[in-house]
């Protein structure tokens, strides 16, 4: 182990001896004790063959927000990985593939079918909304590779046209993600911290989220209308819209004190600069997905990123330490600030899980050389991660394990324009309240 490398990251080797009671970090340190060198991520020498990884995320395109922090969290696992990993005592070199899927689900699929196809991973990864992970999981599913997936709510996932039963779930593919009752949940909590006329205007795409948030059955309306609140939806629209007018003039029109949704970044500065210039000013802008990221709401125009209201999945005032490298969610954010000159953002927490359940199931496993063996690994899990525990046993549905959510506001920052606050945390009891909601128009 190059505790140097790791050092980069705020590693240390007390760190690391500190979780060594871990399947993967046992693996990892009999690696290190190997008198012959264990290997190294370009798998280029070890006593067994090449363990591949392949991870697909949007490195490009109008979601590349949620893989910005990828290459900085491949970076560190890959020095972690760099002598290999322990699997039924042979020690094997670790090649990790990463994959753009461009922000489009086409492409996702395609990139997917490569590494199972063309690479011939062992384990497959993605994250990154429905829209990426959805197909991933599919080929995943179609080819019988095993597959872990994160970043996207769980019913979408879940609930697609290859689901063979919602009883027996799926074989291959296991998810790790909070689900649309929390969003939901997190949502209303917000909005009850101040006075309200509880009229939702509503953007939701004609995407895989947008179809989701907006169903009649599981999604927001049935919610809101159970909270006493009145919904107005213009209907599904197409991502990368130019105009929001109409919108706008509706949600004016039927006195909308709270716009709510789940927008792409682009949608994100064009709704709030013409909502701004139209004299539109809503008590409560709460959305998914485009407000989750710093690097989005701070260059928002005229100060529009200010006040925002979203979920939060995972910041550094998580209580969670990473099973992998020791740190505490504070640690890791830390060292992608350090790497990158940049604030942290929430995906780092869940790309990083990703990997610490891999190096988990691949120490568990049996066989390397069945995927059948690693699946059932995969299906085993009782992790404590960086974004939480792991454990696909608890439901609530086959092949999805929940993780905590909470909600937060952007708020005036010291260090940054804008920072995170945690507001609400009654589907996150764990997760500390760092602020309170502030009243701010647009």
């Amino acid at each position: 182990m190059n505790m140097q490398a790791l050092s980069r990251y705020g590693i240390t080797r007390r760190d690391f001896l500190r979780i060594s009671g871990s399947a993967g970090a046992m693996a990892l340190l009999a690696a290190c004790a190997a008198p012959d060198g264990g290997g190294s991520s370009e798998g280029d020498s070890g006593d067994g063959r090449t363990i591949k990884i392949g991870l697909v995320g949007p490195i490009t395109g109008p979601i590349a927000a949620f893989g910005e922090a990828d290459e900085f969290v491949l970076d560190q696992v890959r020095e972690i990985f760099a002598d290999g990993i322990e699997v039924g005592g042979t020690i094997h070199p670790v090649e990790i593939i990463l994959k753009d899927a461009e922000s489009d689900s086409s492409r996702a699929a395609q990139v997917a079918q490569d590494l199972i196809l063309n690479d011939e991973v062992d384990l497959l990864m993605a994250h990154a909304t429905p829209d990426i992970v959805n197909p991933v999981f599919a080929q995943a599913e179609a080819n019988g590779v095993p597959c872990i997936t994160a970043d996207a709510p769980w019913q979408p996932v879940y609930f697609r046209d290859d689901l063979p039963s919602p009883e027996e779930g799926y074989q291959w593919g296991y998810h790790i993600f909070w689900g649309l009752e929390d969003v939901i949940s997190v949502f209303l909590d917000q909005w009850e911290t101040l006075p309200t006329n509880k009229v939702v205007g509503a953007l939701w795409p004609n995407d895989a989220d947008g179809l989701a948030w907006s169903s009649p059955e599981l999604g927001f309306p049935p919610a809101l209308e159970a909270g006493g609140y009145t919904l107005v939806d213009p209907g599904r629209y197409e991502n990368l819209k130019d105009d929001f007018s109409a919108e706008i003039s509706l949600f004016k029109e039927q006195g909308v004190e709270i716009v709510t949704g789940v927008l792409i970044p682009p949608d994100l500065g064009t709704f709030l600069t013409q909502a701004s210039q139209q004299g539109f000013n809503p008590k409560f802008f709460t959305v998914g997905k485009a407000a989750l990221f710093p690097t989005t709401v701070e260059t928002l125009p005229d100060g529009l990123g200010e006040g925002l209201t979203t979920e939060v999945w995972w910041t550094p005032a998580h209580p969670f330490t990473s099973s992998l490298t020791g740190q505490s969610a504070a640690d890791l954010a830390a060292a992608y600030t350090e790497f990158s000159g940049k604030q942290w953002t929430q995906p780092i927490g869940f790309v990083h899980a990703l990997f610490e359940v891999a190096a988990d199931v691949l120490a568990r496993t049996t066989d390397i050389d069945s995927p059948t063996a690693i699946r059932d690994a995969i299906k085993a899990t009782n992790l404590d991660t960086i974004v939480g525990t792991v454990d696909w046993s608890s439901g609530p549905v086959p092949n999805v394990s929940k993780t905590p959510l909470v909600g937060g506001q952007w708020q005036t920052g010291t260090d940054y324009p804008y920072e995170m606050q945690i507001t609400t945390n009654s589907t996150g009891v764990d997760i500390p309240i760092t602020g309170t909601v502030n009243e701010k128009s647009w």
